[in-house]
C-alpha cells in the first residue's frame, strides 16, 4: 500500500514532471516527504508562493506542457492566487496542489482555515476538494487532464491527513496529449473567402493563437496583399521573417500598426483576444478565427466568426483566396512602418554627459547583445513598452510577461521559471525598479537554486507607467516616487554579480559583461524618469489631460517637472 501523497508523486513522475515549485509547510509534509523518498522530482524552493506560481506559469509557457506548484494550507496557498491568475489568463497548463487543514477541523474556524476550492474557482478550469482517499487518484487525473486540454490552471485541494492516508486503489495514469485539428466547415470557409475576395484592403491582426502557424499566415497575407499587425502576445510568433509585418497596435504599439488597422476595409483577426475596442476600425468588415468559440465577437462586433485553430483554418482558406493584384494597401502600410521604425530607432540613442540614460537605448543594447535563443521576461509597465518596441524576435527567442493579467513584479518571477525550464538558455529579466523591489527576496532564489538569470533593472526612481497614466488623465503625479537603494550593491550582498550604470558611455560594456557572466547577474541602470512612451494615436482627451496636468503642476509649485519633461522628450515631440 502507498499513501495518497506517494501516489501523487508517482503519477507526476509517470507524466515526466521533474520539478515542483513552492515553499514547504506542515500541511504539505506528506507530499514533500514523498518527493524526498522518490528522489527524481526536484523541489524548486522559492521565497514567496506567488513567485512559485509565476515561475510555474513561465515554465509551462516555455515547455508548452504541464508545470506543478504546491502551497501549504491557508496563507501558503492563498499566496499562489496572483500567479495562478496569470497562468489562467495566459492559457498555460499548471497543476496547483493546495494543502488544507486537518479534515476533522474544517468548518470550525481552525488555525489557518480557508476554503481554497472556492477561492481558486475564478482562476482555474478545475478546482476540487479531496475529502476522502477513495477520491484519489481519480481527482488528480481529472485535474491534470483539465489543465492540459483546457490550457489553464487545475487545483487539487487536499488536507494533510488525507495526503498521509493509504490509498485503496493505487494506479498511475499517463495523460496522453491530444492534438486535434479544428477547421470551420466548408460553408463557413466559403463565406470567409467571399468576404476577403470582395474587398481591396485587408489587414490581419495576429495574436498568440498564431503560434505554430507563422508560414501559413504569411502566405495568406501575401495572397491577400495584407499587412500583418500583431498584438503583444503575438509578437514572438509572427514578427520574424515577415515581409508584411507593420508592428504592433494598442497603447504600447506603433503608429504604423494603428494606421494599417484604420485603413482596412476588412479586418481578419487570427487567434487574438486584443482587448482595446478603441483600436479596432469602426466601419470595417470583421472576421475572427479562434479555437475558443466563446471568444468570437467578445471584443468587437463581427461579420463572421469561425471556430478553428489558426494553422489549419488558414491552410484551408488559402486555396479559396484570389491573389490580389493591387498591392497598394500592403505596400503603403509597410513603407509607413519602415518610417515609424526608423523614428523609434532614432530615440534609442545615448545621452550626453551625466544625463539619465534613455530606456530605449538600454533595450536596444540588450537586443543587440542577447543570444539568438534568449528568453526575455518583462515587467508590466514601461519595461513591457521597451520590450515590445525594441526587442527583436527571430522564431527562436521568447518573450514572456503578464501581458493579459497585468501584474507588477512578474519579470524576475517568470525568469525563475523560464531558467528552470531551459537551464542552458540565456534568460534576461527586464525589471522595473518598483517591480523588483516588490519581490526583491527572489534574488536569493536565484543564488540558492544556481539559476543564471540576468536581471536588468530599469531604475527611474518611480512607478513610471503609473505616472504617465496620471499625466494623460490630467492629474499631478502623486505617491509614485521610489526611494531606491543601489540595487547593484544589494545584489552583491546577496552573492550576485552586479554592475550599476549612470552614464550612457558606460552602458555597452556593462551590458556585455553582465550578459556574459557565468551565473546570476544584475545590471542596475539609472534611466530617464520623464521619458514618454507615446501611444500610436494621441486622443483629444489625452491632449486635454496633458494640458490639465501642465496647468495643475505649475499651480502646485512643481513647474520644474515640466522643464524636465520637455528636456527628456524634445527629440520625439519635435
Amino acid at each position: 500500500m502507498v499513501t495518497v501523497a506517494e501516489n501523487i508523486v508517482r503519477t507526476l513522475r509517470a507524466n515526466e514532471i521533474d520539478r515542483v515549485y513552492g515553499i514547504p509547510g506542515d500541511s504539505l509534509n506528506g507530499f514533500t516527504d514523498a518527493l524526498r523518498k522518490d528522489g527524481t522530482i526536484r523541489w524548486l524552493h522559492v521565497r514567496h508562493e506567488e513567485s512559485a506560481a509565476f515561475a510555474a506559469a513561465a515554465d509551462a509557457a516555455i515547455i508548452g506542457d504541464l508545470a506543478v506548484v504546491a502551497g501549504s494550507c491557508g496563507p501558503g496557498n492563498l499566496h499562489l492566487i496572483n500567479g495562478l491568475f496569470d497562468a489562467q489568463r495566459s492559457r498555460v497548463p499548471v497543476l496547483a496542489i493546495a494543502a488544507q487543514i486537518p479534515t476533522n477541523e474544517i468548518g470550525t474556524g481552525y488555525f489557518q482555515e480557508t476554503h481554497p476550492q472556492e477561492l481558486f474557482r475564478e482562476c482555474s478550469v478545475y478546482a476540487e476538494y479531496v475529502a476522502d482517499p477513495v477520491q484519489m487518484p481519480r481527482v488528480l487525473e481529472i485535474a491534470m487532464r483539465a489543465a492540459i486540454e483546457e490550457r489553464g490552471v487545475a487545483v487539487v485541494v487536499i488536507p494533510g491527513d488525507v495526503a498521509l492516508a493509504e490509498i485503496p486503489a493505487h494506479r498511475t495514469t499517463v495523460i496522453e496529449r491530444t492534438r486535434p485539428t479544428v477547421v470551420p466547415n466548408a460553408d463557413e470557409l466559403d463565406k470567409a473567402a467571399q468576404l476577403l475576395n470582395e474587398c481591396d484592403r485587408v489587414t490581419i491582426l495576429a495574436g498568440a493563437g498564431v503560434e505554430g502557424a507563422h508560414d501559413e499566415v504569411v502566405a495568406l497575407a501575401d495572397k491577400l496583399g495584407a499587412p500583418i499587425v500583431h498584438a503583444l502576445r503575438g509578437k514572438e510568433f509572427i514578427e520574424h521573417d515577415n515581409p508584411f509585418d507593420v508592428g504592433m497596435t494598442g497603447l504600447l504599439g506603433f503608429a504604423s500598426g494603428y494606421r494599417a488597422m484604420e485603413a482596412a476595409e476588412t479586418l481578419l483577426v487570427l487567434g487574438s483576444d486584443f482587448p482595446y475596442e478603441q483600436f479596432y476600425p469602426e466601419d470595417a468588415t470583421t472576421i475572427q478565427v479562434d479555437i475558443r468559440g466563446k471568444q468570437l465577437g467578445k471584443r468587437h462586433p463581427l461579420d463572421l466568426g469561425l471556430v478553428g485553430d489558426v494553422k489549419a483554418t488558414t491552410d484551408a482558406l488559402l486555396p479559396l483566396i484570389d491573389a490580389k493584384r493591387d498591392r497598394s494597401h500592403v505596400d503603403d502600410a509597410v513603407a509607413h512602418y519602415k518610417k515609424t521604425r526608423a523614428k523609434l530607432d532614432e530615440l534609442a540613442v545615448p545621452t550626453k554627459g551625466d544625463n539619465p540614460i534613455h530606456p530605449q537605448y538600454l533595450a536596444r543594447l540588450l537586443d543587440e547583445a542577447a543570444t539568438d535563443e534568449a528568453i526575455f521576461t518583462a515587467d508590466v509597465g514601461s519595461p513591457t513598452v521597451w520590450a515590445a518596441r525594441y526587442l527583436t524576435m527571430n522564431g527562436r527567442r521568447r518573450l514572456i510577461g503578464s501581458f493579459t493579467h497585468g501584474s507588477m513584479a512578474n519579470a524576475l518571477m517568470h525568469g525563475i521559471g523560464a531558467q528552470t525550464a531551459q537551464p542552458d538558455r540565456q534568460v534576461v529579466a527586464l525589471a522595473g525598479d518598483g517591480g523588483l523591489a516588490m519581490m526583491l527576496g527572489e534574488l536569493i532564489t536565484l543564488t540558492q537554486n544556481k539559476l543564471p538569470v540576468k536581471t536588468i533593472v530599469v531604475n527611474n526612481s518611480s512607478l513610471n507607467f503609473v505616472e504617465l497614466e496620471m499625466k494623460a488623465a490630467g492629474f499631478v503625479t502623486y505617491a509614485t516616487d521610489l526611494d531606491n537603494p543601489n540595487f547593484a550593491a544589494v545584489a552583491e550582498a546577496l552573492g550576485i554579480f552586479a554592475r550599476r550604470v549612470e552614464r550612457s558611455e558606460d552602458l555597452p560594456d556593462a551590458v556585455a559583461e553582465v550578459l556574459a557572466h557565468d551565473g546570476p547577474a544584475l545590471l542596475d541602470v539609472v534611466t530617464e524618469r520623464q521619458e514618454l512612451s507615446m501611444p500610436p494615436a494621441v486622443s483629444a482627451e489625452q491632449v486635454k489631460g496633458f494640458a490639465l496636468y501642465a496647468i495643475r503642476t505649475v499651480m502646485s509649485g512643481r513647474g520644474d517637472e515640466l522643464l524636465d519633461l520637455a528636456r527628456a522628450n524634445w527629440r520625439q515631440l519635435f
